[in-house]
This record gives C-alpha cells, sequence and structure tokens, in this order.
C-alpha cells in the first residue's frame, strides 16, 4: 500500500470526504470461473486467505463498515462449508448471494425462498444477502417486468438487503467482463439485456415495474473507468427514489493514471445513497497469471487496497454525514 499511496501523494484524504461507503464485498462471484481462477486457485484457499486479510483491514480502518464474503454464483451452500473450513467466514459479517433464474441458474425463479433457505441453514450466525439478481429482456421485455414483481414479492421482507442488477443495458461495443466471452454462446449475449434502461437511453417497461420498489430493492449497477453514465445514473436513481446502491472500485483501474481522481468522482457522486462497494478485479502485474481474475503473489497487497480505499470513503475519522434534504 505504501508505494501505491506514494504515487498519490498530495491528494486529500478521506478526512474530509465523509463516509460515502456503508458495506464493502470481498471479491465478486468468486466460485463463479468467470469471475476466479479456479485453475490457480482449485480449493479456493488462496481466495479466502485474500478474505481474512481483507476482513482485517477494514474492519480496523472502520469496524462500522460492513463486510460481506463475495457474492456467490452459483448458490451453493458447499461452497459456504468450505470458506467456513478456511476461516474465511469469521471474517465477514454477511453472506452474499447472487441469482438469475431465467437467464443463468438451472432453478425457478419460485425457488428463491428455498436457495436462500438453504445458505442460512449453512451459516445461522450471520445475514444473507441477495446483492445481484436480475432478468434480462434478451427474450422479450415483458419477462423482465415479470421478473421484477415476483422477485420482489419473494424477496423484500425476506433478506435483509436485494439489489436488482441493474441500471443499464450494458454497451455490446464495450463487452462483458467474463473470461470466455463470445465463446460462451447466447450466455454471454444475455449479459447486454439486464439493464431497465437500454443503451440508447431508453426505459424499458421493467423501469415503471422497479420504480414501484425501488425504496426497498436497490440497484447494482457497475461503473467503467471514467463511465460517461454517472451522472445520468445519479439522475435517474433519484428520480426512482433508490436509496441503496452497490457498485464497484477497481484494484486493478488503481493503478491507471488519473485514478484516484474517476474515484473521487465516482464516490461524490453516489454520496446520496448508502453504497456497498465490490473490492475486486486484480491487476494484471500483481497475478500470478496476467488476468483479472487469478489469485494474487502477495495477498496483502489486496487487503491494502480494501484498507486505502475505505480510509479514504469511510474513515471511522471523518465527519458525520450532512442530513440529506428531501
Amino acid at each position: 500500500m505504501d508505494g501505491q499511496r506514494g504515487r498519490l501523494s498530495g491528494i486529500r484524504t478521506a478526512g474530509g470526504a465523509g463516509r460515502m461507503i456503508e458495506a464493502a464485498m470481498i471479491w465478486n462471484e468468486p466460485n463463479n470461473k468467470s469471475h476466479w481462477d479456479m485453475e490457480i486457485d482449485p480449493d479456493w484457499s488462496l481466495y479466502a486467505d485474500m478474505v481474512i486479510r481483507a476482513g482485517k483491514a477494514i474492519r480496523d480502518v472502520n469496524p462500522a463498515v460492513t463486510r460481506i464474503l463475495g457474492g456467490m454464483s452459483p448458490i451453493d451452500p458447499h461452497w459456504v462449508k468450505r470458506m467456513r473450513g478456511h476461516g474465511a467466514l469469521d471474517a465477514v459479517d454477511v453472506v452474499a448471494v447472487h441469482g438469475f433464474p431465467l437467464d443463468w441458474n438451472l432453478w425457478s425463479i419460485h425457488d428463491w425462498p428455498k436457495q436462500i433457505g438453504e445458505i442460512e441453514a449453512v451459516v445461522p450466525e450471520k445475514p444473507v444477502w441477495v446483492t445481484e439478481v436480475g432478468v434480462g429482456s434478451f427474450g422479450a421485455e415483458e419477462v423482465q417486468v415479470f421478473g421484477i414483481d415476483r422477485t420482489a414479492e419473494l424477496l423484500i421482507g425476506r433478506v435483509p438487503r436485494v439489489y436488482w442488477y441493474s441500471l443499464f443495458d450494458l454497451p455490446q461495443e464495450w463487452g462483458a467482463t467474463t473470461r470466455h466471452r463470445e465463446a460462451e454462446g447466447s450466455s454471454y449475449y444475455r449479459h447486454f439485456y439486464m439493464g431497465l434502461i437500454r443503451a440508447d437511453g431508453t426505459p424499458k417497461p421493467a423501469l415503471e415495474a422497479y420504480g414501484r420498489v425501488a425504496g426497498d430493492m436497490g440497484l447494482m449497477q457497475w461503473f467503467h473507468f471514467e463511465d460517461p453514465r454517472l451522472d445520468d445514473a445519479v439522475a435517474w436513481m433519484k428520480r426512482l427514489g433508490v436509496r441503496h446502491l452497490r457498485t464497484g472500485l477497481s484494484w486493478a483501474d488503481s493503478f491507471r493514471p488519473g485514478a484516484i481522481d474517476w474515484f473521487d468522482r465516482q464516490m461524490e457522486a453516489l454520496a446520496d445513497f448508502d453504497v456497498t462497494v465490490t473490492f475486486c478485479f486484480t491487476p494484471e502485474h500483481l497475478g500470478i497469471a496476467p488476468h483479472h481474475t487469478s489469485a494474487v503473489h502477495e495477498p496483502q497487497a489486496f487487503a491494502d487496497f480494501c484498507a486505502w480505499m475505505i480510509d479514504r470513503y469511510a474513515s471511522a475519522r471523518a465527519a458525520p454525514p450532512i442530513a440529506r434534504t428531501a
């Protein structure tokens, strides 16, 4: 961390930034081969080590920040048991699941209570959050409307937090962040139809359905480096009445020129929401393999990045946030 902070010296610290992060997720879908290289880490022991180190680092900077085990996809109680065996559950406060039953999963949307119950059964001492749930418009936009309505019926009140994925369709020219891309067939192309708003900025019918539950169902929206959609996203979320947002701060992006300026802009723009931030994406030069899904040679470097971001955007030293206006 000292080396990374050194190249960013002279930039203001979190003491004046306020508390912009309420919860921190340690990686995204680590049990999914699109987001974690299981050939390098077949038993997830390297991932668990990163969780233990990052969980301690986050707690040491600000114990009030909720620590979340990387949202699992698929939902797998056996994987949770493995994490317990590695000691990773002791380093987090929440266990998270992701589910896409009408797009990628092999179970019915009506099975959400069963899926949640299977995880609660193996980790009864921690709350379960649904940090990504979505239904795409790949086949028909009417299906997405049904998906929001049924998801709201099944999950609001059943778990403490639910985050709908996502606000915007991913532009096809950007490409989806998966390991195998077009080789995944139709599974890959569904990534571009998960938003409530089309890539050209026009709303889908599902946006109105989401608006009816926006106060109780948060949004999950990734923002790419210097994402031109940031200001539009904030305007839409305020119009809809969104309170809870999940997004990401990329460890890999932190090595780009101008990274901290972008991180500051992103987090300041999102300051009116209760933000769960996801720390993920390995810098290629630090990975065991040169890829954003790789485990790393020095896991403490990831923990240091997490601590740095919490110190900057959720410092326990920060002044209380200014009261929001209606």
